[in-house]
């Protein structure tokens, strides 16, 4: 089974639409995303599909944390916590105890004062705390004064095996994690320990980062913008567009030969030519625009790419050369892609595994053949039905669902919106075969 890279956990993201009033009424908020929990693996093309102003484009964004993510969880594991050190790390084990009552005094409050927000943003700390403790977040305060030693011994041995790679660091590494688990197996009658044992893990909570250690983690993971023209500055040419990043990470020195190389092996291998390299954006096509916006992604050689649209603006032919580049690119660089489009063509052709968006929640989830030939949701079979095909399909598909249809936009609509009261999410999917998920139907509470 392939290596998770980017992991989210009730990943949600709402926008205020009205502050409330303590006299008068209750905030406002629209919901965007909505308690999603997906798996991108290494090397995929993980595809989203739905209509527009489903959320798609703003869970892309939130990933990479272009949008403040205050809600959830963002776990990337292209780095390891010993690799990169992030602050939280020390901040939370050498305070753990404090986090905790924190968490607890945080979520009882939430819950006497009817707040979603306050709950989510307690949830989200109990999910920081859980993935550094694992079983042991069970002990007392008492009892935990051992374990944050080890914890702490944990960690630094990490972070020493990461730099020197010896034998004896490892050695040491091993030994305090072997008493770790001793530790953690007589937490194994506790009522929540499966749910503590799979939270532990060594992935970097993007949410948790500071500006400055999001901005180092560009390096890794970029995004491929929807219109290749305003996503490019007009007044700088092709060469300094693409070696802007660059310089601004270290990678190399402003005006050197070598990032002048660079540079023109980036843009050759992305299809275009040595002599564009002075050119500006308004003197090339779409296509070859969307070029430089693919080149300035891979200049920093990222291992996980959001492609936002990345075709919708091309005509069909010069969609298919940017897709067979985005392909090639990916064999050879090793690249794992979010792709977001809400042509199903398109979506068909490239992606590996298919998550399905519906006002602001995911409502399927498989593998690409799954999603067309053994589609289960009712929305999942209305977005199919809608493709323009000459042959005849092997699945009943209804062109028509009053649940879904455009004529019921109003009542779809008052689903994105609410107050902060605490609700019950109804839309969590559910395994039905390997690898398939679907959410119930909120009427019918089927499939």
């Amino acid at each position: 089974m392939s290596k998770i890279l980017i992991k989210t956990e009730d990943l949600k993201q709402y926008f205020p639409i009205s502050s409330g009033s303590k006299l008068f009424s209750k905030p406002k908020f629209l919901k965007a995303n909505n308690g999603i929990d997906i798996e991108i693996y290494e090397s995929e093309t993980f595809g989203l599909v739905g209509e527009s102003g489903c959320g798609k484009s703003t869970l892309g964004r939130v990933i990479l944390q272009l949008y403040k993510q205050d809600r959830g969880n963002t776990i990337y594991y292209g780095r390891s916590i010993y690799e990169f050190q992030p602050k939280y790390i020390l901040k939370y084990l050498n305070n753990f105890e404090s986090y905790r009552s924190k968490f607890i005094k945080n979520k009882e409050n939430a819950i006497a004062k009817n707040s979603q927000s306050k709950l989510d943003a307690a949830m989200r700390e109990y999910r920081v705390l859980a993935r550094l403790s694992g079983p042991l977040y069970n002990l007392s305060d008492s009892e935990f004064k051992y374990a944050k030693t080890l914890l702490l011994d944990e960690y630094k041995y990490g972070v020493a095996y990461e730099k020197s790679k010896s034998n004896e660091d490892k050695a040491l590494l091993d030994e305090v994690r072997s008493k770790i688990v001793e530790l953690e197996l007589k937490q194994k009658d506790s009522e929540n320990y499966e749910e503590l044992k799979s939270f532990k893990d060594y992935g970097i909570d993007l949410t948790k980062l500071t500006n400055e250690e999001i901005r180092v983690m560009r390096r890794d993971i970029q995004i491929i913008f929807q219109d290749p023209y305003s996503s490019l500055n007009p007044r700088m040419t092709v060469g300094q567009i693409i070696s802007e990043a660059l310089i601004a990470h270290g990678m190399f020195k402003k005006n050197s030969v070598e990032l002048e190389q660079y540079v023109v092996e980036t843009m050759i291998k992305c299809g275009l030519e040595k002599s564009f390299i002075h050119r500006y954006p308004h003197q090339f096509s779409g296509g070859q625009r969307q070029r430089i916006g693919i080149a300035r992604a891979l200049a920093l050689k990222p291992k996980f790419i959001v492609c936002d649209e990345a075709v919708s603006a091309l005509d069909v032919s010069i969609q298919a050369q940017i897709i067979e580049l985005l392909q090639k690119l990916k064999n050879e660089e090793n690249l794992t892609y979010l792709f977001i489009s809400h042509d199903l063509s398109v979506i068909n052709n490239i992606c590996d595994r298919i998550g399905v968006m519906y006002f602001g929640n995911m409502v399927e989830l498989a593998d690409n053949y799954d999603i067309f030939d053994n589609p289960q949701h009712a929305y999942t079979k209305m977005l199919l039905s809608s493709i323009p095909s000459m042959e005849s399909r092997d699945i009943e598909v209804s062109i028509y669902d009053e649940e879904y249809s455009i004529e019921n936009d109003s009542n779809r609509a008052k689903r994105q919106f609410t107050d902060d009261g605490i609700y019950e999410n109804n839309n969590k999917m559910t395994l039905v075969e390997k690898g398939h998920y679907v959410a119930l139907d909120q009427k019918k509470k089927s499939i």
